[in-house]
């Protein structure tokens, strides 16, 4: 093994930021991360092993333990509750003999839940090595075990046929793309990206950054800052060098526009990267793609060679001297917080996604301590556009605050899940009627960090950052639904998710899970729910990072839009003690202590 090892830190130059990927490779070797490779690992990189461990615990995907041959994740998001996840995991457990969480006496099967997988649009789904399986049935389940049993990969299940890998036919035979709209901006047909090159490398660099902010092109990932802007102080900060990301975790739950758009147009993200790139300044590009979507990267890594071989990436790019600039895919491993740009960063440099304290901002300090931009996927599709069509052209799309259009990820409770591209300035019922949802109750808008809002009350509010800011994500739940139950799922994804390194996000949520509890049970009181509010205050002001601070907002937007499903949950006073005190389980505590007294007393004397 330590030969092997030896050999891996050679190709990877013993570089510590490539951490996460020979974790990568020695899990896809061994099934998991043995114990015995983490010294010579460690000793290569000039790092202690439990610097090494900690590295690998941190992520849901690392296993430091055997867990199966073949290792199922299935995703349990609420919409796959919703849309027969119990059958499913019953299925599981009956088809492979193993037990979810749990060790499997014959190893050939390990069962495991995981969050979101960016397939909200075709749950019930599952992960099973590099591949996925979509709109899973008990009778799918029975048919994937028994091809294991039978000696058949993971892979070749998925891909009957046999594709390449690395073709596009191959991801959407694996995982349809559901496009509902293509119109007026994304999915139109390829551009021509050689002349977008040509004109963009006619003009200055600043002209470039010039023509992305009179766009008016905000952040596509939820914080909605300038584009332009932010490019403009990445370049005038000081730095040996400079860095572009491409932000490709999306693991908010109830978002897939990234995927899409990944599978359908990612030299458009690509290009826009290049554009950065020369703006900034900027020589190193990394895709931070998450481990959700492993599937998609052989094809992206071969979209990347298209793009070298035409001249758009690597040493003097469209024959500009001096303009050197090329991008690798930094696979992530399964952590909600890595959203976060900072944490985000601190994972491309094969650390813990830790989120950092801010100041310095990453366009001062991020990867390397170097001047960094960070945009989301979409954000990088629309620089394309802009530079091919022209600012004013992107502008004359949505509303004077919010300009162009925004790509929804929809699913739930319709007829037609899937992206819909809508100039901002769309109301929520026009999304409703698209989407063939009738009878809606609810829409949680981006996720749920995002707010939940009421059809009744909030149907005729406008996606817009003037009104509802969208990060992409638009969930709809009928009439037929327990709110609270939702509420009380998000809620469990944040404590889940948290990466524990502060006290409101880590303390408080599982405080707020608490009181989720409490009501579902019909123990809950107003004192809950005003507690609830005043609690959801403190992580929201406290948190360390900006998603710890939207993690309380399942509980504050539905009780500030739905008061009536916590109020008709509420039990009625019925005496001194508050209706969440269970007299019968003190009761109980306290007999048991008696008797432990008592025999303790009896054996002494």
């Amino acid at each position: 093994m330590e030969q092997a090892i030896q050999s891996m830190l050679e190709r990877y130059r013993s570089d510590r930021t490539r951490l996460i990927d020979m974790l990568w490779e020695l899990q896809w070797q061994h099934g998991h991360i043995p114990a015995q490779a983490l010294p010579p690992l460690a000793a290569g990189l000039n790092l202690s092993v439990l610097d090494v461990r900690e590295t690998a615990s941190f992520y849901h995907f690392f296993r430091l333990e055997p867990s199966g041959k073949y290792v199922f994740y299935l995703c349990n998001s609420v919409l796959a509750k919703l849309n027969g996840f119990d059958a499913v995991r019953e299925a599981l457990e009956r088809e492979t003999g193993a037990r979810f969480g749990q060790p499997n006496p014959d190893g050939l099967f390990g069962l495991f839940e995981t969050p979101c997988i960016g397939l909200s649009d075709q749950e019930p789904a599952m992960m099973l090595d590099k591949v996925v399986f979509t709109r899973l049935t008990p009778s799918k389940i029975a048919d994937i075990v028994e091809q294991l049993r039978q000696g058949k990969t993971p892979e070749e299940i998925a891909n009957p046929a046999g594709l390449p890998t690395d073709q596009l036919a191959y991801v959407e035979s694996m995982v349809e793309s559901n496009v509902r709209t293509q119109r007026p901006i994304f999915f139109r047909g390829k551009l021509d990206l050689g002349t977008a090159l040509e004109q963009m490398l006619a003009d200055e660099p600043s002209q470039v950054i010039d023509s992305v902010t009179a766009s008016k092109l905000r952040g596509r990932g939820g914080a909605g800052f300038s584009t332009g802007l932010k490019w403009r102080l990445c370049r005038d900060a000081w730095g040996e060098s400079k860095t572009i990301i491409c932000n490709a975790d999306e693991a908010e739950p109830g978002t897939f526009k990234d995927r899409v758009l990944l599978t359908r147009s990612p030299k458009q993200v690509f290009f826009g990267m290049v554009a950065a790139a020369y703006g900034i300044g900027a020589s190193t590009g990394i895709l931070y793609l998450r481990a959700e979507y492993y599937y998609l990267k052989d094809y992206l890594e071969a979209q990347l060679q298209q793009m070298r071989d035409q001249g758009m990436l690597g040493c003097n790019i469209g024959g500009k001297a001096g303009f050197d600039f090329d991008i690798r895919i930094q696979m992530a491993a399964g952590a909600y917080i890595c959203g976060e740009e900072t944490a985000l960063i601190e994972s491309c440099e094969g650390k813990r996604g830790t989120p950092r304290l801010k100041p310095p901002y990453p366009i001062q300090k991020g990867y390397l301590g170097q001047p960094t931009s960070v945009n989301n996927v979409e954000t990088f599709a629309c620089v394309s556009h802009i530079l091919a069509e022209g600012a004013a052209w992107f502008r004359s799309f949505g509303t004077a605050e919010s300009s162009g259009t925004r790509l929804l990820s929809v699913a739930g409770d319709c007829s037609k899940p899937g992206i819909y591209e809508v100039e901002w300035g769309t109301s929520v019922n026009q999304v409703l009627r698209m989407a063939g949802a009738y009878g809606a109750m609810a829409v949680q808008i981006s996720g749920p960090s995002g707010d939940c809002v009421s059809v009744e009350k909030d149907g005729e509010r406008l996606l817009g950052y003037e009104d509802l800011s969208c990060n992409g994500a638009f969930t709809i739940f009928n009439k037929q639904r327990d709110l609270l139950w939702i509420v009380r799922e998000h809620m469990q994804f944040f404590v889940d998710e948290s990466c524990g390194i502060c006290v409101p996000c880590r303390a408080g949520n599982v405080d707020l899970l608490h009181k989720m509890d409490r009501l579902i049970a019909g123990r809950g009181c107003q004192q809950d729910l005003d507690e609830a509010v005043q609690w959801g205050a403190v992580v929201r002001n406290t948190s360390r990072c900006g998603l710890g601070a939207t993690s309380p907002k399942p509980i504050l937007t539905t009780l500030s839009r739905f008061p009536e499903a916590y109020q008709v949950r509420l039990a009625k006073p019925s005496g001194p003690l508050l209706p969440s005190f269970d007299l019968d389980a003190a009761l109980a505590g306290y007999a048991e202590a008696s008797q432990a007294l008592k025999v303790k007393l009896e054996t002494s004397t």
